[in-house]
């Protein structure tokens, strides 16, 4: 008889084997690995790139929070676009009419996330499907509608401008200073996030997601959980639109587009909806797509001259880059990875086998 003998590394053998964050010699290798790597990568890095890499933590945040809501609960959200907004705005009102510091601004836009979430989420919990995406549609041209009267009714259209901030003595005047501190919020909600998935709320959203009637005949309470879903999501969604705001130094309702919508889809769908790691891998390769793109219509002589359309490129490699991995990978980046780590873990043996 032919047995398959799997490494130990792969194997639970305990509920606190399985609970671990970091379950393997790899995983515990990478790890330490990439973070001597991301706290010394701002030191080899321009001020331009320093930049770029603080994007990509503020759309970890928000593509965290949309695959959530997607990903986890499996309800479909097109307000995201609109949440961020109100995140931004939140800190713009603040700061404008209050002078208000970064303590006072962060928390009051979470709490304007979970306004947004119980107001949102509420009429959703009769929907499902298309509905469901039409009215959290309907919920961000409200959200954008409102914020355009209130920017033209204050700063008559112009925007507001938001002076570098400072916490706790701390001033985030530099793309460096923003790195180090984006990067522990990054962590920091990530560890949340993965800690929250794997409590009694994350295992109710999942299985919510599988079969929501089989849910409610095992005694979750759908709605409840529904709801609570919708509130994380938005909280931290708003949460990113304010440090988004603060990094940029300005807030515009024009910002806050469709295209802005498109970019936090193609991150959960082309990173893996419904992991965490998809989420992150999306939110890099989308954030470093353009620039890409630029490079190359700069670099390549014989696309030079559609330069300028650059915008048009990027719109559309979306699309295109989301329908191949729908049609040819649905598990997105995260499953990708998965693969080439399995590879690796067994390499060079896909297994080890013996007679009995």
């Amino acid at each position: 008889m032919r047995y398959l003998n799997v490494l130990p590394s792969t194997l639970r053998t305990s509920y606190a084997r399985e609970m671990q964050l970091l379950d393997s010699g790899f995983a515990k290798f990478w790890a330490a690995l990439g973070l001597v790597l991301m706290l010394g990568l701002p030191f080899f890095l321009t001020n331009f790139w320093n930049a770029v890499a603080n994007q990509i933590f503020i759309a970890i945040l928000g593509a965290l929070a949309l695959n959530l809501l997607m990903g986890t609960t499996g309800q479909i959200s097109l307000g995201h676009a609109g949440f961020i907004a109100a995140g931004a705005f939140t800190v713009a009102a603040f700061v404008t009419h209050f002078n208000a510091p970064m303590v006072i601004t962060l928390p009051a836009a979470l709490i304007v996330g979970v306004v947004l979430g119980i107001l949102v989420g509420l009429p959703a919990l009769r929907l499902k499907g298309l509905y469901l995406a039409v009215s959290t549609l309907a919920a961000h041209f409200v959200i954008i509608a409102g914020l355009a009267q209130y920017q033209a009714s204050i700063s008559y259209g112009a925007g507001f401008i938001i002076s570098p901030p400072s916490l706790l003595g701390w001033e985030l005047g530099s793309e460096r200073a923003w790195y180090y501190f984006l990067l522990g919020v990054a962590l920091i909600v990530l560890l949340l996030h993965i800690n929250w998935l794997r409590s009694a709320f994350g295992r109710a959203w999942m299985a919510i997601h599988h079969r929501d009637i089989a849910a409610e005949a095992l005694g979750i309470r759908v709605a409840q959980y529904k709801l609570l879903a919708f509130s994380a999501s938005t909280a931290l969604t708003c949460f990113a639109g304010a440090l988004w705001a603060y990094h940029t130094g300005f807030v515009s309702v024009e910002a806050f587009d469709i295209h802005m919508l498109i970019q936090f889809l193609a991150m959960v769908i082309i990173g893996g909806l419904g992991s965490v790691l998809g989420a992150i891998l999306g939110a890099v390769f989308v954030i470093l797509l353009p620039h890409v793109i630029t490079f190359a219509t700069e670099a390549l002589p014989f696309v030079n001259d559609i330069g300028g359309r650059a915008f048009e490129i990027q719109v559309g490699l979306f699309g295109v880059i989301m329908l191949l991995f729908l049609a040819f990978e649905p598990r997105g980046l995260a499953g990708i990875w998965a693969r080439i780590r399995f590879y690796f873990e067994l390499w060079p043996f896909k297994y080890r086998s013996w007679e009995a």
